[in-house]
């Protein structure tokens, strides 16, 4: 027997979850490889919440943009990739 349960959105604002230190030990390329992953997806989410669905719309000029709004320092051209292979994926 299928149960609907119908959800109200929570009067408190929302939170970001604890930041948990990186595992230490690795090398270096890694940590880099880690932090531009997590730039790129933040990067990509924020292009698609403000409508840029196609990898051809979000020119580098785009993706750096939306970085300064953000808040981010300016992504690198192998970042930019990244952000461009993350929305052509995402579909």
């Amino acid at each position: 027997m299928a149960l609907a349960v119908i959800r109200t959105p929570s009067p408190e604002p929302w939170t970001p979850l604890p930041k948990k230190p990186l595992p230490p030990g690795r090398p270096r390329e890694w940590y880099v490889t880690h932090n531009r992953r997590l730039k790129a997806m933040r990067l990509a989410i924020a292009l698609l919440d403000s409508g840029v669905y196609i990898p051809s719309k979000a020119t580098d000029a785009t993706i750096r943009n939306t970085a300064h709004s953000l808040g981010i320092h300016p992504p690198s051209d192998t970042t930019c990739r990244m952000v461009r292979a993350l929305i052509r994926y995402g579909r």
